[in-house]
């Protein structure tokens, strides 16, 4: 199988490790080694429990009590049916080929993470592309617009909610009216939910999610919970902040489907790194607390995100995420944006993401609103754009 380059991994390669003001992370506050494992009760303790994690080979679909922990998350999900990966990529790759033959058709939302489209593509699947639309509200996703693009031997819808890079969310009437949709045609749900716990919708507390959904105000439950034949995949990279163990993992209820996903991963990574799998337990075990500061961290930041848009409303479309770390703005240009992003990056050392490696050909770009560091970078997207007269 050949594939296209991963556009938005290539920007980056040039720039997200030699520009100092960054602006276009998709992922939240990260922690060192040292702060995750302060986390515990026995701080002492669990660092020499690190210290003396094996560097043998791990079990192939992840360490039982740490897929014990992800199935929690769920409102009933087997221990069975969670299989890990490493990061989310792997879990996308090993899904895709285990469920979709070519010819198959597929509907995937878009703008999206490429592979999640990407890979059927490429395996000869058919993709039709549910086009999310910016309107006076933000960016929104019509579902008259989606029933109308499934077929009835459509095998696998793909989202993914809340989404990069638009901020946009399916509620829980929405994800409701999908999963009816899927279930008239007999067609799996694929969906990315690695931004989960970084919604804010009080409704939540009213919907019968699960407690830790809750907590995290979402207001949609997973969809593995929600649909039969769903598939969630989760990562501790975005919203948990944590990208350097590279852990994710897919969970559904189909049992055949996770066995066949588990022997193709034999083919991958075959098993995840003990050290990460270990610290990723520790996450879990702190995962409330993860979220919750990095939800306060986004909370600020939006507060210094809409002062900054007010005052430039004659230059950008804001479009405020509903849900997640990022956003999807649009600017009035005179150049293509992603000649501006990389003028950008060279003259002022500020990175931003041109909504072109999206395959978006109008001027958007998408921003991060996850780390401590946003208010002091936007201060110098500010200044440079004044100095060069274009606020």
């Amino acid at each position: 199988m050949r594939i296209p380059a991963f556009e938005l991994e290539v920007f980056f390669g040039k720039y997200e490790f030699s520009t100092p003001y960054l602006l276009a992370q998709s992922d939240c506050e990260a922690l060192s080694i040292d702060a995750l494992l302060g986390l515990e009760p026995d701080a002492a303790s669990a660092r020499q429990d690190f210290l003396n994690t094996s560097l043998g080979y791990g079990e192939n679909n992840g360490r039982p009590d740490l897929r014990r922990a992800v199935a929690g998350l769920y409102a009933n999900m087997p221990e069975e049916n969670v299989v890990l990966f490493t990061g989310a990529q792997e879990g996308i790759f090993a899904c895709m080929n285990s469920l979709l033959e070519p010819g198959d058709h597929v509907v995937c939302m878009f703008p999206a993470y490429q592979s999640l489209y990407e890979v059927a593509r490429s395996m000869g699947c058919q993709v039709d592309f549910w086009h999310l639309r910016q309107t006076e509200q933000g960016w929104q996703g019509d579902m008259d617009e989606l029933a109308a693009l499934l077929r009835p031997d459509t095998k696998a819808i793909v989202l993914n909610t809340p989404n990069n890079p638009t901020g946009f969310t399916l509620n829980r009437e929405q994800t409701g009216r999908l999963c009816e949709l899927a279930r008239q045609r007999g067609a799996w749900i694929f969906c990315d939910e690695v931004y989960r716990g970084l919604g804010w919708n009080p409704e939540s507390a009213k919907s019968g999610a699960t407690a830790g959904a809750q907590r995290a105000g979402d207001n949609a439950p997973w969809i593995a919970d929600a649909y039969e034949k769903g598939i969630s995949l989760g990562v501790l990279s975005k919203a948990y902040g944590l990208p350097g163990l590279r852990v994710g993992w897919l969970a559904c209820r189909d049992t055949a489907l996770m066995e066949d996903v588990a022997r193709y991963k034999n083919y991958l990574s075959i098993c995840g790194a003990t050290p990460s799998e270990a610290l990723a337990l520790v996450a879990l075990r702190h995962g409330e607390h993860l979220l919750a500061k990095n939800r306060g961290i986004i909370s600020e930041n939006l507060k210094t995100a809409d002062a900054f848009f007010a005052r430039h409303a004659h230059l950008f479309t804001y479009n405020r995420p509903q849900a997640g770390p990022i956003g999807f703005p649009r600017i009035r240009l005179s150049e293509p944006v992603a000649d501006f992003c990389e003028r950008l990056a060279h003259e002022a050392g500020v990175l931003l993401l041109p909504g072109s490696v999206y395959g978006i050909k109008e001027p958007y770009f998408r921003i991060g609103y996850g780390r401590k560091s946003f208010a002091a970078h936007l201060a110098r997207f500010e200044e440079w754009l004044v100095e060069k007269g274009i606020a």
